[in-house]
């Protein structure tokens, strides 16, 4: 291809609400005279409708130019699967830069695939560390920035990161979070899920939970622990709890799930978000979720021992709560007592960072 074509890489979830405002950004200068090209590339890691398809209807992503249709398998199944279909994609149809986001494997995936060829790669949400080595995306992001050519950074703290392990500045664009872009874009459009009377919801009268992290979930004990904390915790209010496919597997296997704690499949955009955003507070371990209940001003409180993300614990909303269940208590009960602590939002988080990202895009393909 002698054409300026960006792959754009999303395989899971978390991916489509980053690529969203770079393709609307696109589209833009495009109308504008630019010449700057996409290729939209679903590796299928994640690939029912609940955890992709709604996605993109909501955030007006269009439909995958390729979608290589991976589905479920270990992690090293996946990773050779998307390295082998993208790898093909490329010797058929070679394009000037590699574009992935966040740090799932099909991120990691199609960086070794790209780099292999001599196509440049550049990491939206590039440097952000959170130490722990027991979490593979903490893998998929150390391996992606290794190879990787143009970091697009979230935050201080993940340029700090980037210079320490020697990046240059002349690589490092500070630009913002994509992910808070699609949020403050689509906030007027968030809307009840269907569920919202039959559990008798009210604004500010009820708590968000989302439990994924093989630490929390994989484990019956700790998972019925850690549930029966946050059951008792909350005093008797509705904790909306949509069960990632991971959670499913293990939560069959208990009982003793508190009556406060309402089960439900896991949610449209649109939908989770109007959750999160009248919601009394979060609980959860999620690094993504925490982001967005920081520029909502939702109290947040995340089961980890660490997070990738620590602008929204010194800045933001969230606090680390970590794994074990007994910590929980003390938490809600600040929360209860309305001594939460108040939050700002972080630098450049302000809805216009695809913008950015597609400037310098063509200017490092002019």
């Amino acid at each position: 291809m002698n054409e300026k074509i960006v792959d754009i890489i999303a395989g899971a979830r978390p991916n489509f609400m980053k690529i969203a405002p770079v393709i609307r950004a696109i589209h833009a200068r495009q109308q504008q005279g630019s010449i700057l090209k996409y290729r939209l590339v679903h590796t299928g890691q994640h690939y029912d409708t609940r955890m992709s398809g709604d996605f993109f209807a909501q955030l007006g992503i269009p439909q995958p130019h390729v979608n290589f249709g991976v589905g479920s398998g270990t992690q090293a199944q996946q990773t050779s699967a998307i390295m082998v279909s993208y790898e093909t994609l490329l010797l058929k149809s070679r394009s000037k830069l590699c574009l992935v986001v966040g740090d799932v494997t099909s991120t990691m995936a199609c960086s070794i695939a790209a780099q292999k060829l001599g196509v440049k790669v550049a990491h939206v949400e590039g440097g952000i560390r959170s130490g722990d080595w027991s979490m593979p995306e903490e893998i998929n992001r150390r391996v992606t920035d290794a190879i990787t050519d143009y970091f697009f950074t979230t935050s201080e703290a993940a340029n700090h990161n980037l210079k320490t392990e020697g990046v240059g500045d002349d690589r490092i664009f500070f630009v913002g979070n994509t992910m808070i872009d699609s949020l403050l874009a689509n906030m007027n459009r968030l809307r009840k899920p269907p569920f919202w009377e039959e559990l008798q919801l009210q604004p500010g009268q009820y708590l968000v939970c989302t439990l994924h992290r093989p630490a929390n979930v994989d484990a019956a004990g700790q998972l019925l622990a850690m549930v029966q904390a946050i059951g008792c915790g909350c005093r008797n209010r509705p904790v909306v709890f949509p069960v990632h496919p991971r959670t499913a597997k293990t939560l069959r296997e208990l009982s003793g799930v508190p009556e406060n704690i309402k089960l439900v499949e896991p949610q449209p955009y649109l939908e989770f978000n109007y959750l999160v955003k009248n919601a009394m507070g979060v609980i959860t371990d999620s690094g993504g979720i925490t982001e967005e209940t920081t520029v909502m001003g939702v109290p947040c409180m995340t089961m980890r021992d660490n997070t990738e993300r620590p602008e929204t614990v010194t800045i933001g909303t969230n606090e680390l709560i970590g794994t074990d269940p007994a910590r929980l208590q003390p938490a809600l009960d600040v929360l209860f007592a309305g001594n939460w602590k108040k939050g700002t939002i972080p630098p450049r988080w302000d809805g216009k960072t695809g913008e950015r990202i597609v400037k310098i895009l063509e200017s490092l393909l002019a």
